[in-house]
């Protein structure tokens, strides 16, 4: 039995609209700082507290699954008392992170509607969502990528509030794939559309793509969430993931919400950073 997530639903969707998508604002670009401190010990409890850690492979085994939640409980070392936001895993494996887990804090997260592609039928993807939120605290759910590369926006907004609906009071992350989307303005107005959707966040990439997650379509994102938010008064969170494996790497993402969303943002409700091995760089810092 699962607990409540740490995510509230803040975002309940809006009727589909076409002229949100229309009238692109100019999307400035981000050029980060040419450098950056190296990360100190306060840097890297601020880092792993983000943390979705995930594992999502197709040869994962129960006993890296137990490796991955002790890590989770204790990301710096069994004597800081840091912990993660989330675990993310296959649904095969949620029943073994169990309430021990969730009463450290760490929400348990899973992945549906036909990850990484989104491309079986939507009646199965939709079964599936209502499955995984019955089970974990939080869903993160692909969104087939033709569908945005044809710009058939009202389409994917019928699909994704399908999912989010069948995961009822369970926050949706929807899956962008933004490594796969052809320029900055498909970026903008799939992440607006996930949003007109339900969606409590906005995720860059599955991981398995060629392309993850860059800073650049991290500065899009933004872009939409803040144009959403003044339109509509929802706040909806970032989800950086795939090929964020150091902390200087971890902390332009930081920088980046920061300039764009404001302080306000940095806090595990409404920004995370799904990675793996980023974790064991973090164990080095100070």
């Amino acid at each position: 039995m699962r607990n409540s997530s740490l995510l509230s639903v803040k975002n309940p969707g809006v009727p589909f609209d076409a002229g949100f998508l229309l009238h692109l604002p100019e999307l400035q670009p981000y050029e980060p700082a040419a450098d950056l401190p190296a990360p100190t010990l306060r840097d890297a409890r601020q880092i792993a507290s983000f943390l979705d850690l995930t594992l999502l492979n197709s040869d994962d085994i129960p006993e890296r699954i137990s490796a991955l939640l002790e890590a989770a409980i204790a990301p710096l070392g069994q004597d800081d008392k840091t912990v993660v936001a989330a675990v993310c895993i296959y649904p095969a494996f949620v029943h073994q992170a169990g309430t021990w887990l969730r009463a450290k804090g760490v929400q348990v997260a899973t992945v549906a509607g036909a990850f990484p592609h989104g491309l079986s039928p939507l009646e199965a993807r939709v079964k599936e969502v209502q499955i995984c939120a019955r089970l974990a605290d939080e869903v993160d759910i692909a969104t087939p990528r033709y569908l945005a590369l044809e710009e058939r926006w009202e389409e994917l907004y019928i699909e994704i509030r399908e999912m989010v609906a069948a995961a009822e009071d369970t926050p949706v992350k929807v899956i962008l794939g933004t490594g796969e989307l052809p320029n900055q303005e498909t970026v903008y107005r799939a992440a607006a559309t996930a949003m007109m959707a339900g969606a409590a966040f906005v995720k860059t990439s599955t991981g398995k793509e060629r392309v993850n997650a860059t800073l650049e379509a991290g500065a899009t994102m933004c872009q939409a969430i803040k144009d959403y938010r003044d339109v509509t008064s929802h706040q909806v969170g970032l989800k950086p993931a795939g090929g964020i494996r150091t902390p200087h790497e971890a902390l332009r993402w930081i920088e980046l919400v920061r300039d764009r969303l404001g302080e306000e943002w940095l806090t595990p409700h409404t920004f995370r950073i799904g990675a793996s091995s980023l974790l064991d760089h973090l164990r080095y810092v100070g």
